[in-house]
């Protein structure tokens, strides 16, 4: 038992000292990583919804009352529902791996640990909601939650990809009406995104209730046409807010925030040819699939031109010695 714990502790004593102790590349792909598996969980999210598979597990967390996986009776529809929550354990890894990256320099950089943690904590989250969701029949409130609790954490994802690029906030770099023009923008993006989670809870595409085609769809008793016209609207001011903003930016040279503008407005213009597109087409659904991505990447996008506002310090911390880093509990005799 003696030499059992002698080599446990050895092999996390190993473990431990080859974590990070500064931000270097590992700890930046795996901030990409916890980025971008929040914008996949949303197209397999999506793909769930699109192809009616909501139901394809039956209860949860088990998917049927007698399996924990997708049995053959509800074929392709429960394969993707189960891939859907497979992908968790997956989203889970990379919250492991990302809060472990961070954690030896966590008294220097303690943003960085607590953003990790939060990501990490999202996941049971994400999986409970996503669980009571199921065992209320895809209730379309409960299932735009879903949608909105991840872009949130989109945000999260972006704000932690760019302080380990940029380091901390240190005061603002731009004139203060700017920011309060980039946070017009910013509501008006969150209204799009509420309003568009409603226009979809109208529609065809809020969620079968059941395995067949002709399955009655759980709708929120909204009308479809009138939510696509309100939902174009913040849309189109987001776009003109941006499009103002752009030209602000390009008289001031703010290289950086001008790019990301630039990239949100070039985003926001294809989201707004997509979302024509479906609408005219019937909301068919692969456009459907891709509105909810690009959704996601304007989120995304937003979120970077508010930060990159504020000057960054200039520099990232060091390699932190090993003996200025505190051991974990286990690892102490």
């Amino acid at each position: 038992m003696s030499n059992l714990r002698e080599v446990v502790q050895s092999r996390t004593t190993k473990l431990w000292q080859r974590l990070p102790t500064t931000i270097d590349q590992r700890v930046r792909f795996i901030a990409w990583l916890s980025l971008a598996g929040q914008v996949v969980i949303v197209a397999t999210g999506g793909a769930v919804r699109l192809t009616a598979s909501g139901l394809g597990c039956t209860t949860w967390p088990k998917c049927t009352t007698d399996s924990w996986v997708a049995t053959p009776e509800y074929a392709m529809h429960g394969i993707i529902e189960f891939g859907n929550r497979l992908l968790t354990f997956v989203l889970a890894a990379i919250a492991v791996a990302a809060f472990l990256a961070v954690i030896r320099f966590r008294a220097q950089r303690p943003d960085l640990f607590w953003m990790t943690f939060w990501l990490g904590m999202s996941i049971p989250a994400q999986a409970i909601l996503g669980g009571i969701t199921v065992l209320t029949g895809l209730n379309p409130y409960l299932v735009g939650a879903h949608f909105l609790l991840s872009a949130i954490l989109v945000v999260l994802g972006t704000v932690l990809v760019y302080r380990v690029y940029n380091g901390r906030s240190a005061g603002l770099g731009v004139d203060s009406l700017m920011v309060g023009l980039g946070w017009l923008v910013g509501l008006a993006a969150a209204v799009t995104i509420v309003i568009g989670i409603l226009t979809t809870g109208a529609g065809p595409h809020a969620g079968h209730d059941g395995d067949a085609a002709d399955a009655p769809v759980v709708r929120n008793g909204f009308d479809p046409i009138n939510m696509q016209h309100l939902h174009s609207y913040p849309a189109y001011a987001m776009l003109g807010l941006s499009i103002l903003l752009l030209i602000w930016l390009i008289a001031v040279r703010r290289g950086l925030t001008l790019r990301f503008a630039s990239a949100l407005i070039a985003t926001t213009l294809l989201q707004v040819v997509v979302g024509i597109m479906q609408a005219r087409l019937g909301l068919p659904e692969v456009l459907v699939g891709v509105h909810m991505v690009l959704a996601c990447i304007v989120v995304s996008l937003v979120a970077a031109v508010i930060l990159s506002f504020y000057n960054s310090c200039q520099v990232l911390p060091g390699p932190v010695p090993n003996d200025a880093v505190e051991e974990p509990a286990t690892l102490r005799s």
